[in-house]
């Protein structure tokens, strides 16, 4: 059955406003898993709503590891949201992607810690796939609207997800290269995860600021060189934005994504506790 989209934008590092947005309007989004970074940003580029969510908070306040990333995607999933793109400051790990370029990732390797990362637990357990962790569709979208935007992008890069805030040895980043990861991060996982179990197909532009510290004839990155790139990168960022909308057919499709917790409940119902059920309303509410 053919529906109308209404994308989730979460906004990282560089990206705090969408210009192209029509009619908006902050709005608060409580969840049973806390507060959201911040109010939800909502109105609509021509016939498509859009929910803007700054990952970090207006003014960037909350550090990665202390992202409510649950809240995040069940505060855009409770708003209506049909998928998501994000969009994120990444360092490279490859000569060939310098800063400047936007990367659409395709996988991930998550070597966080210290995050709670699924909505499902003691009561209710479920498994998701990750094989493929992004949506194909999206992700096409994705990569379309940032050459229209007038950025320089790469497809199907491997993101590496550390734990952070600080960045990189020049060991562990060596060692990245060697894993095969192509870009690195704070901030994709959990919340591919989370999105994948709240149904939410989602895809990720991924903008260079900086080598890491891997090249040892450079020197290691710098707060002020990142935020200085993260200007730039910006500014195509939020013309990506309208890109990607004004490309999205009329009508949208089902998605495969849509309904991958078909497969993922293991708990027996009778065994399921109806407080982690109430807390999964939004997320999980079509399968409960």
């Amino acid at each position: 059955m053919s529906g109308k989209w209404k994308i989730g934008i979460i906004g990282g590092s560089g990206l705090y406003a969408i210009d192209a947005l029509e009619n908006p309007e902050w709005g608060n989004v409580s969840t049973p898993w806390g507060n959201p970074s911040d109010d939800l940003l909502f109105g609509s580029i021509g016939d498509v709503d859009l929910v803007f969510l700054p990952r970090h908070g207006r003014g960037h306040r909350i550090p990665p590891s202390e992202l409510n990333f649950r809240a995040n995607i069940d505060a855009l999933k409770r708003s209506g949201c049909t998928d998501i793109l994000a969009i994120s400051s990444i360092g490279s790990l490859r000569e060939e992607l310098p800063p400047g370029h936007f990367v659409v990732v395709d996988q991930f390797i998550d070597r966080t810690v210290a995050r709670t990362s699924s909505f499902f637990g003691t009561g209710m357990v479920a498994h998701v796939s990750m094989a493929e962790p992004v949506c194909p569709r999206l992700s096409a979208f994705a990569a379309e609207a940032v050459t229209a935007a007038g950025g320089k992008i790469a497809k199907g890069a491997t993101y590496l997800a550390m734990e952070g805030p600080q960045f990189s040895s020049r060991a562990e980043s060596l060692l990245y290269r060697q894993w095969g990861a192509d870009v690195i991060g704070m901030t994709a996982m959990p919340e591919a995860k989370l999105a994948r179990e709240a149904e939410l197909p989602y895809a990720l532009i991924g903008m260079v600021t900086d080598y890491d510290c891997w090249r040892e004839e450079a020197s290691f990155v710098e707060v002020s060189e990142v935020i200085a790139q993260m200007g730039a990168n910006g500014a195509i960022a939020r013309k990506a934005v309208a890109a990607f909308v004004a490309a999205l057919p009329s009508e949208r499709t089902p998605s495969p994504l849509d309904t991958v917790l078909d497969h993922a409940l293991i708990t027996a119902p009778e065994a399921r506790d109806p407080a982690m059920l109430a807390k999964l309303d939004a997320v999980a509410g079509r399968v409960l």
